[in-house]
């Protein structure tokens, strides 16, 4: 299984940014994928998941501000974030889980800054 990130950048305090990660998993739509971020000098902190069978989970910060969802005919899992903040300023890993084995994005950066 393979994963592909893409759709970090630069943007300004209350922008938006959509994050796309493309598996290439046989199974995708089985499994449960979703969203990590890791700031400079942080741990890595779950940003949001969703389960083969749609149910989405989010970490308080980003509710109500970010949203997960997946595409299985594209084996795609996406991140939309709106009002993005300086904190949010982390490279986001995409994930992927299935069968007992989890598999890692290379992380895309994204920086919010004005």
């Amino acid at each position: 299984v393979q994963l592909q990130a893409s759709g970090g950048g630069l943007v300004q305090p209350g922008g938006s940014l959509r994050l796309s990660c493309a598996a290439s998993a046989t199974f995708f739509s089985l499994a449960g994928v979703g969203w990590y971020r890791q700031a400079p000098g942080k741990q890595r902190e779950l940003v949001a998941s969703i389960t083969s069978g749609g149910t989405t989970n989010y970490a308080g910060s980003v509710k109500g501000r970010f949203t997960i969802s997946r595409d299985n005919a594209k084996k795609t899992v996406f991140l939309q974030m709106n009002s993005l903040k300086p904190e949010d300023t982390a490279v986001y890993y995409c994930w992927l889980s299935n069968f007992g084995t989890t598999t890692w994005g290379q992380g895309t950066l994204v920086t919010v800054s004005s």
